[in-house]
């Protein structure tokens, strides 16, 4: 009777055991899978070059929370968070028996836990899968979600979900964003005190918040030291130092650096992605600082709605590293969210050297021809210098250094506006004239929209002598680094850079290590000021943010002061201009052939410029096909009209006048393209370009860019 009994109670207990764990695994089952943190929102975020971080933004529900590794945090940090938290997490599957046995104890004991049965992995899954209440059946399925997170992610992946999701009072969530809001700055650097308090506030939030309780705080920081002084790995005096440190007063404002460009780059990325830009951090603070000192310096002079902007490129690649749209983000006065890098504004003088490049180019002026400046009318308009006055016969060195209205605009009239306007939108600017409006002559002294991001690109295209990159400010987006864009033939480019970095200095300038121009436009709304040396470009923008007028806006005065103190605040000493190309003529104006010492501007009928020398033949664009002498190329015959002797025949910018048997000629270096340029004894001249073939090769397309100066002309 004995046996049966017991065998019965065995059975019932089996059964009983069999139906408690069919009932737990179902309810295990029941979880679903375990929560990994896949689905978590993080605040979206933009980070420069080197992925410091420039800005965050707030997730959907208001909350700052920032994804972090290990390797992002001080390793003292997880010193003391093990000492205190969990101290076997490297060695348990997710729970701590020897802890949880010594809660339990406690709790029989004295009615109340005084240590912790949680291990950091449990903690994970309580953040993971907030609970409503502490009850028995959410410790379950608290310990029962860390043994199937243990099982599916390493110890590393689940620091990082720690490190993201610990809670630190208020909208604060993860490490990196209490230690930038409690600290100012990245908690790969945290001091012993710092860390510290970190690894306390997570255990009451909001209870033990630095910027609500300071005492509450400071206790709960000195008790982690405590238990950590245990171990006694750290000596006495330096536990003592670190509760000597001082709490943070209150939270500070989170990393707000290059918002315009971290607005546009968030614009464009999903919500709790990371966008890389091209910006370096250092430069970016160095350049917002300067920006708003000189926008509080120039307000006392000009006005407090007065604001400016700058942009620093990097000459070789094309990437920005500085983007200051506003001196202030957060200046409503001042339309502080206004990016005045993209606002199209009128370029005063800066178009000038575009203007003389060409003129290079086509080969009818150098930097030391002669050129008067004087007063010349053009139809309807009469334009004048900005002093008002005239400097008679200068250099074309002096006239684009003292920026000379008149001189600029007699070579932009044989240039040709049209070709200007064209040359510079295919280098890839956006120019905006009025409606209806064709490219004029006006355009040379700023009768023309265009933005401070162009304006350096185009000025970094000189620098690159001649070739024009696309300005690039993501570096997490793929980029096919282009050819670039043609501006300018390599010889014109490096004149112009050799004229530009011989213009005076401001006050704050050193001479002859900058290449600069100044701009101001019509009714002093804008000022200017762009220069670059062999590694940099930067650009100055000073002005309302609402086009309105401002008594004694120069761009010498307001502008050029801020490009030097910009150039000053680079990592690196100013680079040296690259090196003169082959075909550049170092003279004086004496010794330039007759037709280049003194710039002649066209003979104008009735108020309307005739061009007389005409080129014949070859006709521009032709292809020609060589025949040999003695192993040489043959010289190629020219046939010109209404010119006045003598004649100078340039290819490619290097003078190569052949006449024998009285006739005119050219001798070519060999198969190619070549750019011819006939210049007469009054000054006027006329270029073509021609395909020269030694007749093996197969027919050449011709480039889809005419050089053409003569009206009517092609798009450049």
């Amino acid at each position: 009777m004995t046996a049966r009994r017991t065998r019965f109670a065995i059975l019932a207990a089996s059964l009983v055991s069999v139906t408690a764990l069919s009932a737990a695994a179902w309810w295990i089952v029941s979880l679903g899978p375990a929560p990994l943190g896949n689905e978590i929102a993080f605040s979206s975020r933009v980070v420069d070059r080197d992925g410091r971080l420039l800005r965050a933004y707030a997730t959907g529900e208001g909350r700052w929370r920032l994804p972090a590794r290990s390797a992002d945090v001080d390793p003292r940090f997880f010193d003391l968070l093990f000492a205190y938290e969990d101290k076997r997490f490297r060695a348990h599957h997710g729970v701590d028996p020897r802890a949880l046995g010594r809660a339990a104890v406690q709790l029989a004991g004295s009615g109340r836990i005084r240590s912790g049965g949680s291990t950091l992995t449990m903690q994970v899954a309580r953040l993971l899968e907030p609970r409503g209440s502490r009850s028995f059946v959410a410790k379950i399925r608290q310990i029962v979600r860390a043994i199937q997170i243990e099982r599916a992610l390493t110890k590393d992946e689940i620091l990082s979900l720690y490190l993201a999701l610990a809670p630190y009072g208020g909208n604060i969530e993860g490490i990196r964003a209490a230690s930038l809001v409690y600290f100012g700055k990245e908690p790969r650097r945290l001091s012993l005190g710092e860390a510290a308090l970190l690894v306390a506030l997570p255990q009451s939030p909001e209870g033990r918040r630095p910027d609500r309780s300071v005492e509450a705080a400071h206790a709960a920081r000195n008790r982690v030291l405590d238990r950590f002084a245990v171990l006694g790995s750290v000596p006495a005096d330096e536990i003592a130092l670190a509760k000597a440190e001082p709490m943070p007063a209150g939270r500070r404002p989170m990393p707000m650096l290059a918002p315009h460009a971290a607005d546009r780059a968030i614009a464009d990325a999903a919500p709790g992605s990371e966008a890389r830009l091209t910006v370096d951090a250092d430069l970016q603070k160095t350049s917002e600082a300067l920006a708003r000192e000189r926008a509080r310096t120039l307000a006392l002079t000009l006005g407090s709605d007065i604001s400016l902007a700058i942009l620093v490129v990097d000459n070789a690649t094309g990437e920005v590293r500085a983007h200051v749209g506003s001196p202030d983000y957060f200046d409503l006065r001042r339309a502080g969210q206004v990016d005045l890098t993209q606002a199209l504004r009128s370029p005063g003088s800066t178009l000038k050297p575009f203007i003389y490049g060409l003129g290079f180019e086509d080969g009818f002026i150098h930097p030391e021809t002669l050129i008067d400046d004087r007063p010349t009318r053009y139809g309807a308009y009469t334009p004048q210098n900005f002093d008002f006055t005239f400097q008679g016969t200068v250099t074309v060195r002096k006239a684009l250094q003292l920026s000379l209205n008149l001189p600029a605009l007699a070579v932009l009239d044989q240039v040709g506006a049209s070709r200007l306007a064209a040359r510079l939108t295919q280098a890839g600017a956006t120019l905006v004239l009025p409606e209806g409006e064709a490219p004029g002559l006006a355009i040379g002294l700023g009768g023309v929209g265009i933005r401070l991001s162009d304006l350096v690109m185009l000025y970094g295209g000189i620098a690159r002598l001649g070739t024009v990159l696309p300005l690039r400010e993501r570096m997490d987006l793929a980029f096919r680094k282009a050819d670039g864009g043609r501006l300018m033939e390599p010889v014109a480019a490096w004149y112009v850079s050799n004229v530009l970095i011989g213009t005076p200095p401001p006050d704050n300038g050193a001479p002859a290590r900058i290449a600069f121009k100044t701009g101001t436009s019509y009714g002093y709304r804008d000022a200017w000021s762009v220069g670059f040396d062999g590694r940099y470009t930067i650009g100055i923008w000073v002005g309302r943010p609402d086009g309105a007028p401002v008594p004694g806006l120069v761009g010498r005065v307001a502008a050029a002061p801020i490009l030097f103190d910009a150039f000053a605040r680079l990592p690196a000493l100013p680079v040296s201009l690259p090196r003169a190309p082959q075909g550049v003529l170092a003279t004086t104006s004496a010794k330039l052939p007759p037709p280049l010492r003194h710039f002649q501007a066209r003979d104008r009928v009735g108020d309307v410029a005739q061009a007389k020398l005409h080129i014949l033949f070859p006709p521009d664009g032709a292809r020609l096909e060589l025949s040999a002498v003695d192993s040489k190329p043959a010289p190629v015959p020219l046939k010109v009209a209404g010119a006045v002797a003598p004649l100078t025949v340039l290819v490619n910018g290097v003078p190569a006048l052949s006449q024998p048997r009285g006739s005119l000629f050219f001798q070519p270096d060999g198969p190619g393209f070549a750019r011819v340029t006939v210049i007469d004894g009054s000054g006027a001249a006329d270029s073509v370009v021609v395909r020269l073939d030694d007749g093996a090769a197969p027919p050449a397309v011709l480039p889809a860019r005419s050089t053409c100066r003569r009206a009517p002309c092609g798009q450049p």
